[in-house]
C-alpha cells in the first residue's frame, strides 16, 4: 500500500470521525462543535484535491447506471457541506465570530439542521457506494481469505443496521431529516460516547443501503451492456 494512499484513507477516517462527533452537537460544546465543523470543511476540500482525477473525468467516458447515481451523490454532498458550512459561518460564536454577522440568525438555523442531517445520510450513503472496495483493502491485510470471517463481517454489519433502525427513532433523526422538529434536544447528562455509538448504527444503516444500492445499479448496467 503506497503513502498517498494511506494518506487518503487517513482522511476519510478522519472525516468519518468528524462527522459522527458533529452530530452530537451541543454535547461536545460549541467551541469544539465548531472548531470540528472548521476541520471537517478543510478535510473535504483535501478529499477533493487527493481525488482530482475524479473531476478531471467528470466529463469523460460513459455514464452508468452506478456512474450517474454516484455523480449525483457526490453534487448533492458538496451542496449539503456547502450549506452546512455557510450557515454554521454565519451562527459562528467563536472561530468565525471575528465576522460579526448579526442577521439571518433563523434561516441560517434551518439551513444548518437540514444539511447536517442529510449530509450525515448522503455521505453514510457515499461510503457505501464504495464499501466493496474498502473490503477488498481490508481483506489484503490477511495473508488467507476466509471465509468464516467474511460471514462474521457480514453478520455483525447487519446486527448494527438493525440497531441502527431502532436508533433512528430513538434519536428522532427522521423528524430532524424533514423539519418535522426544529429543535434538536440533547440530554446534557448523557454520555457522549454513548450517543456517538448509536449514530455509528445509523450511519451502518445508511452503509448497508449504499453499498447493496452500489451492487444493484452495477449490475443494471451489465444486463444493459448485454442486451446491446
Amino acid at each position: 500500500m503506497n503513502q498517498k494512499l494511506i494518506f487518503k484513507i487517513t482522511v476519510d477516517i478522519a472525516m468519518t470521525g468528524a462527522l459522527l462527533f458533529l452530530m452530537s452537537f451541543s454535547m461536545i460544546g460549541y467551541m469544539m462543535h465548531e472548531i470540528l465543523g472548521t476541520a471537517m470543511l478543510v478535510l473535504l476540500i483535501l478529499h477533493h484535491i487527493l481525488n482530482v482525477q475524479w473531476h478531471k473525468n467528470l466529463f469523460k467516458g460513459k455514464y452508468t447506471a452506478f456512474r450517474t447515481a454516484q455523480t449525483a451523490l457526490s453534487v448533492l454532498i458538496m451542496l449539503s457541506v456547502f450549506g452546512s458550512a455557510v450557515s454554521g459561518i454565519m451562527m459562528s460564536r467563536h472561530v468565525f465570530r471575528f465576522l460579526n454577522i448579526t442577521v439571518g440568525a433563523s434561516f441560517a438555523r434551518t439551513l444548518h439542521m437540514i444539511c447536517a442531517y442529510w449530509g450525515f445520510a448522503l455521505m453514510s450513503l457515499h461510503l457505501g457506494f464504495h464499501w466493496q472496495m474498502m473490503i477488498s483493502m481490508a481483506g489484503k491485510l490477511f495473508r488467507q481469505k476466509s471465509e468464516l470471517r467474511a460471514r462474521t463481517v457480514r453478520i455483525l454489519g447487519l446486527a448494527a443496521a438493525g440497531y441502527g433502525i431502532y436508533a433512528m427513532f430513538k434519536r428522532g433523526y427522521f423528524d430532524y431529516l424533514f423539519l418535522k422538529n426544529q429543535f434538536v434536544f440533547f440530554d446534557p447528562s448523557e454520555n457522549v460516547l454513548l450517543f456517538v455509538l448509536d449514530y455509528i448504527a445509523i450511519m451502518s444503516v445508511f452503509v448497508l443501503i449504499g453499498h447493496y444500492l452500489a451492487k444493484l445499479l452495477k449490475r443494471i448496467g451489465k444486463t444493459s451492456d448485454k442486451t446491446k
